[in-house]
């Protein structure tokens, strides 16, 4: 596997770490006693990205066509992941650790060479954050969560190319007792191709190397390793994930990721030997508190519906869309339409995205329901807009219908998102090459991925 993926050599024989200022976090959570949860399962609390609680709070003059526009790029980073299209452009990694298995080096190969990378799923300002600890003695980071994922990786000490602004300090593997690098000989490092769509690399002194890109031209680059992952109360050895050395783009104030996709290098794999093979969450607003459990739930109080299994992409969470009302009428859309196109459900993305025609047909059930309230412009990607706040504004009742019986009934804080001060717009929009479920109308549902028996359930009031 003599791989070697492009840097300047020169460039990493002077690197330096990038200067990362500490942020105070803004307050501290625990989790509640949610009626949903299981006692026998693995619980961290949930924040929302803009949530005054969050640890890794976006800024507070970010503007929510910023929001929009992010999330426009993990819809397309999503269709050129379904297309299997490559990018064009390389991302930049250093070729060499030091010869120690406890720390990260400062030597470079001069020997370098260019590979296409693939898009993963675009994160950052969408995505819900939590904490992991890691290492032994174990330290706290800040981590976003994101189904779409499959690797969990954070920045790494010394950052020899790059590391992004974090909450908290980098983690530093020589301050780590049980840290280790894997060989590019291993079964994981052999996986690492479906975990992150990009082929792995391999240094001079057999360490391995992942790459993990996202359509918005963030990405992250560095050392296959392993170490302990600490999880509430909860310790496990040998935790595989990467420690990045070069980390560029939008991933918020986080230390790195957590992925929870369908594959053996996510967390759900690795832990489901442990705690079994399911997780839940309850997507919190930004003025509540939510949650991430894996392991058992209690299975009475959600209503299923099958997971779907495509060839377009074996790791994401495919489920079947069946119908959607409004004011208890049926949208005026033959029932093929909701399956024109793929469905997946998706932790990251914050508008849903709908087939074009069940989508317009939503658009003017919605807007006539709402008749009475005068009309705003169009927001960026969103064009039912209104004028109001979602909460003052008397908002027609949507329910989501999928295959097996599952049954999602919106509420106005899961139809309208508030775009600014003035105006709150209908959270959907038309989909590309997939429709996706996301975020906003997940709100305060619990929403459980039951992997082992290939369900999703749905129970409301979840967090609210």
């Amino acid at each position: 596997m003599a791989l070697f993926l492009p840097l300047l050599a020169l460039s990493l024989l002077f690197a330096v770490a990038t200067p990362i200022r500490d942020i105070t976090d803004a307050c501290s959570s625990q989790v509640q006693d949610f009626q949903h949860l299981n006692g026998s399962g693995l619980h961290l609390p949930l924040h929302h990205p803009r949530s005054p609680c969050s640890p890794a709070q976006l800024p507070a003059d970010l503007p929510f066509s910023a929001v929009l526009d992010h999330d426009d790029a993990r819809i397309a980073s999503l269709a050129a992941r379904l297309a299997k299209t490559p990018s064009s452009r390389p991302t930049s990694l250093a070729d060499e650790p030091s010869s120690s298995s406890t720390e990260a080096g400062n030597a470079a190969d001069e020997s370098l060479a260019s590979v296409p990378l693939n898009p993963g799923t675009s994160v950052g300002v969408g995505n819900y954050v939590t904490r992991m600890g890691l290492g032994t003695p174990a330290k706290s980071y800040v981590m976003v969560v994101d189904t779409g994922s499959s690797l969990t990786w954070l920045q790494c000490s010394p950052c020899l190319v790059s590391c992004h602004r974090q909450s908290g300090p980098v983690f530093n593997p020589t301050s780590s007792s049980s840290y280790a690098t894997v060989s590019c000989s291993s079964s994981q490092c052999s996986a690492l191709s479906s975990a992150t769509l990009n082929p792995s690399a391999c240094s001079k002194s057999n360490v391995c190397i992942y790459q993990a890109s996202y359509g918005d031209s963030s990405f992250s680059v560095g050392y296959l390793s392993k170490d302990t992952v600490t999880l509430g109360s909860s310790s496990m050895p040998n935790f595989y994930y990467g420690c990045g050395q070069d980390n560029e783009g939008l991933f918020g104030r986080s230390a790195g990721l957590i992925g929870l996709a369908r594959n053996k290098l996510s967390l759900l794999y690795q832990l489901a030997p442990k705690l079994g093979y399911s997780f839940s969450y309850c997507l919190p607003t930004s003025s509540s508190s939510g949650y991430l459990s894996i392991g058992a739930y209690n299975p009475g109080q959600y209503s299923y519906t099958p997971m779907v299994s495509s060839t377009l992409d074996d790791s994401l969470y495919f489920i079947k869309l069946t119908g959607i009302t409004v004011a208890g009428k049926a949208l005026a859309v033959s029932a093929s339409s909701y399956s024109s196109l793929p469905t997946i459900i998706d932790s990251g993305t914050v508008i849903t995205r709908l087939p074009t025609g069940v989508y317009s047909a939503l658009s003017k059930a919605v807007a006539a329901a709402m008749k009475g309230t005068p009309r705003a412009s169009a927001f960026s990607i969103l064009d039912t807009c209104f004028q109001g706040q979602a909460a003052q504004l008397r908002a027609p009742a949507v329910n989501m219908a999928f295959a097996g019986g599952a049954v999602m009934k919106l509420a106005a804080r899961n139809l309208l998102v508030d775009v600014d001060s003035a105006t709150t717009c209908l959270a959907f929009a038309p989909a590309r090459s997939a429709a996706i479920i996301g975020n906003t109308q997940q709100q305060t549902f619990s929403v459980v991925y039951d992997v082992k028996n290939s369900k999703i359930g749905f129970a409301a009031g979840g967090c609210s």
